[in-house]
Formats: structure tokens, sequence, C-alpha cells
């Protein structure tokens, strides 16, 4: 028999969760929000679903208890439920930050209560529930034995793919999240000005970069990062990369410390490739800094 769940905080994760999780199979038991009208709201996604604005509400019969509000405030959401005796002995308690681990909510455990967090690695820009967001992405679990055996199963009927990590490195698996997507639009951003200032216009920027940007991505695909580094950097051309920063001072001047910065990285990985030869190394890393 699949657990009883409850869910506090309905942004978009949360009743992204409620419909979903019904959807597989769950029964929620009820679901709470700082506002009635959001509670309700998500409580109607599943007609008969208790809500309210206290969480205790809706939590003490539940064998899992989602906090998915904003990331600031779970710890002291977890504490108030946990005073007031809203976790039953055994529950475990899940919280879906990306960045922080489940020791926020240590203090659960001393109810009897056991901690863990599932965040999916996903992006949760709308409110279309009918296009499930979890399907056949990362779900990322860490935390006390039971809630990620809990979550993992979960992450699988929700069509995602469970991923166990270390709690005590949930802040680099963020930070690689963050690299990897927000970082990602920041670089071709830069991209894009470049072009720009190239003559290219925006609408047709996607046109030039585009099928290098899918190539690369391909090949990072295929082969990963170190191997699928190209260019002058891997090629040890210094006299290229002089040029760059000598016409991005004058039209981009702004970006030329992040070209550094990343170019200096770029160094590094080329060494790893095993393209560098020490003195265009030497030379790269003198003109990089």
């Amino acid at each position: 028999m699949k657990v009883r769940c409850a869910v506090v905080g309905c942004g978009r994760v949360g009743t992204s969760l409620v419909y979903h999780l019904n959807r597989a199979g769950y029964s929620i038991c009820g679901v709470a929000s700082r506002s009635l009208e959001s509670a309700e709201k998500a409580a109607g996604i599943v007609p008969g679903t208790p809500f309210s604005i206290n969480a205790t509400d809706v939590t003490r019969e539940a064998d899992v208890v989602f906090i998915t509000t904003p990331d600031d405030t779970i710890a002291e959401v977890a504490e108030a439920i946990a005073k007031e005796g809203g976790f039953k002995d055994g529950a475990s308690v899940l919280h879906c930050s990306g960045s922080l681990p489940s020791t926020i909510m240590a203090g659960v455990k001393e109810t009897g209560a056991l901690i863990g967090s599932m965040h999916p690695l996903q992006s949760f820009a709308g409110a279309d529930l009918e296009s499930n967001p979890f399907d056949a992405i990362i779900m990322s679990v860490e935390g006390d034995e039971k809630p990620v055996e809990i979550a993992l199963g979960m992450a699988s009927d929700l069509g995602a793919k469970g991923l166990t990590i270390e709690t005590h490195a949930k802040t680099m698996y963020h930070a690689a999240a963050v690299v990897a997507s927000n970082c990602f639009v920041t670089v071709q951003d830069m991209a894009w000005k470049f072009i720009s200032d190239a003559g290219v216009s925006e609408k047709d920027a996607w046109s030039v970069l585009g099928p290098l940007i899918e190539g690369t991505l391909a090949n990072i695909k295929k082969v990963g990062p170190v191997d699928a580094l190209t260019g002058p950097i891997a090629r040890g051309d210094v006299a290229t990369i002089d040029t760059h920063l000598n016409k991005i001072s004058e039209m981009q001047p702004g970006l030329e410390s992040l070209y550094k910065a990343l170019c200096l990285h770029t160094v590094d990985v080329a060494k790893r490739k095993g393209t560098l030869n020490k003195d265009a190394e030497e030379a790269l890393v003198k003109r990089l800094t």
C-alpha cells in the first residue's frame, strides 16, 4: 500500500506534487499554505482533499510530509510543526530544496520523525498540470534511510529517475545545477553580445550559433567535457586569445574579466586533455592573469 502524503506549501512544486502523486496512486491526506486561497486551490485538484492555513491540521496522519515552502522558511516551518506535535512517529519529512541538506530539519527527529530531501532537477516555470514535469528527469534524494527509500520509490512512480547523493555535498550538487543551467544561459548571453558586435542581429543569433551549441552538447554527451574541448586554447593558440582580449576590451570591456576567467579554466581543461604544451600553457596563464 502506498503511503499517505501531506503537502505544506502550495507553490508550483507543491501543487505539481499534489496532482501527480495522486495520479500515481498516492493518497493526499491534506495540503496547507500560508494563504487559504492557495491551499484551497491546490486541494481542489484532488476533490475532497482537506486544506488549511495550519500545517498541523493536515500533517498529523501523514506517512510522508512534503515541505515545499521557499528555502529560507523550510527549517522554521518544520520546527513549528514539530513543536505542535504535527508529525506522527516514524513519519518521513521531505523538503524539496535543491541547495539545502535535510539536516536543516534535524530538530524534527526529536519527535520520532525521519528527515530527507527530494529535489526535482527541473524548472517549474508554468502551472500546466497536464504535462508531467517529473517525467524522465533526475530526482535527487538524500537523508535518513527510510525517507530515501520512499523518495526513490516516489521518483520512479512519478516517471523520474532517482539519484541518491551525499548529504554533506548537497550544496555542490546544487552548484553544479546552477552552472549547468543558469551560468550556461549567462555564457550564451555573452556570446549573443559578441556576435551582435560582429554585425549579426539578435533574431539571427541562434541560426548562426545554434548548430555549434548543439554540436558541442552532443560531443559532451558522447565523450565528456574534457575530450569535447576544441578551439584556440586546446591548440595553445596564444595569439588568437590575445586578439580576442584586445578587441573585447575595446567593444565589451565589462565582459573582459569574465572571458579571462572562463579561458583560464579552459586552460586547465586543455591540460587534462593533453593537447597543451608547457610553453603555451605558461603564456596563456600569463596573458589571462
